[in-house]
């Protein structure tokens, strides 16, 4: 399932549209509502396309949960978030079997399957390849599931879902002409070389 731009909010019965980031929020839109209100750098936000499922081997990304649950329920709804530990874990098992017993706790599954309902109920369910563009030939897409309902906790304490990587650039090296060969061609036949004079203390001489 297409999940992006799909955000939950901790102590929300309801998921959020990402709209802007703010300077110290970001501005969210509810679902059902279509209410905006700015979510403080004290909310837990959690951005649903960054979430994943632990398993027994990779972890599983949201999306792709969903989209097992589609499959089990041919497009219908999924069971209520409200039944007992018991009954959710069975039911859970059926969709994934390969779920990790010990990470994976039954807070976990009623938020699954609580979010699955909501975008159900609201018709927002997408499939994946449903909105994407075939990629060129000799390209691949990348994906990164950084998140997970229970123990990665993304976005947690932070306002804004979109992380921005820092990177620092390499500082530009003044380039030194010492050492350096600078061949001319005289008559066709001579070659000389020369070098740059020495600046002081060493360093390359500053041009003017």
């Amino acid at each position: 399932m297409n999940l992006k731009d799909i955000l939950a909010i901790a102590g929300e019965g309801m998921l959020f549209k990402f709209i802007a980031q703010g300077k110290n929020a970001v501005i969210v839109e509810n679902l059902e509502t279509g209410r905006r209100f700015s979510a403080g750098a004290t909310a837990r936000v959690s951005a649903l396309d960054e979430i994943a499922i632990f398993t027994t081997g990779e972890d599983m990304p949201l999306g792709q949960v969903m989209d097992r649950l589609w499959e089990k329920e041919n497009g219908g709804e999924a069971l209520s978030h409200k039944l007992s530990d018991t009954d959710l874990k069975q039911y859970f098992a059926e969709v994934l079997p390969e779920y990790d017993r010990e990470k994976v706790y039954s807070s976990d599954i009623k938020k699954v399957l609580l979010w699955y309902n909501i975008l159900h109920k609201l018709n927002l369910l997408v499939k994946e390849e449903e909105k994407s563009v075939e990629p060129e030939a000799g390209t691949a897409d990348a994906t990164g599931t950084d998140g997970e309902v229970k123990a990665k906790g993304k976005g947690k304490g932070k306002a804004s879902t979109r992380e921005k990587a820092s990177s620092k650039a390499p500082a530009k090296e003044k380039a030194s002409s010492k050492g350096k060969a600078r061949v001319e061609s005289e008559t066709g036949e001579k070659v000389r070389k020369a070098q740059a004079p020495k600046s002081r203390k060493g360093r390359p001489a500053e041009e003017k």
